[in-house]
């Protein structure tokens, strides 16, 4: 997964999860990468970490999306499609070469199951 896939998946979690913890459980990141792509998201001012005492007086972080967070994670999920619907067409036509090549243009999938 590259930084923006990351970055991408931490904007859209940021929200729905409360700690870093459950946003690496979340995406399947270490709680480092995590802390690390958040910092970085700070530092570029698309999210906003405000500290709090939660009811077990320790001191947690609530993350929020700015207007220019929000900006990012559109243009990233844009990005995102273009590139996914690159490689659909790219394994389309590949799947239609092994069928011109293999001359499987009449293979029925449901035969094989």
């Amino acid at each position: 997964m590259h930084q923006e896939e990351i970055e991408l998946e931490v904007l859209r979690s940021i929200g729905k999860v409360t700690s870093q913890r459950t946003i690496a459980d979340k995406i399947g990141y270490s709680v480092g990468k995590v802390n690390y792509v958040l910092k970085k998201l700070v530092e570029k001012g698309f999210v906003k970490a405000d500290r709090f005492v939660n009811s077990d007086n320790k001191i947690q972080y609530k993350y929020l999306l700015t207007t220019d967070g929000i900006k990012q994670k559109v243009l990233i999920t844009e990005k995102f499609i273009k590139i996914k619907k690159e490689e659909y067409d790219r394994l389309q036509k590949e799947m239609k070469n092994y069928e011109n090549m293999y001359d499987l243009s009449n293979l029925n999938t449901s035969s094989n199951k």
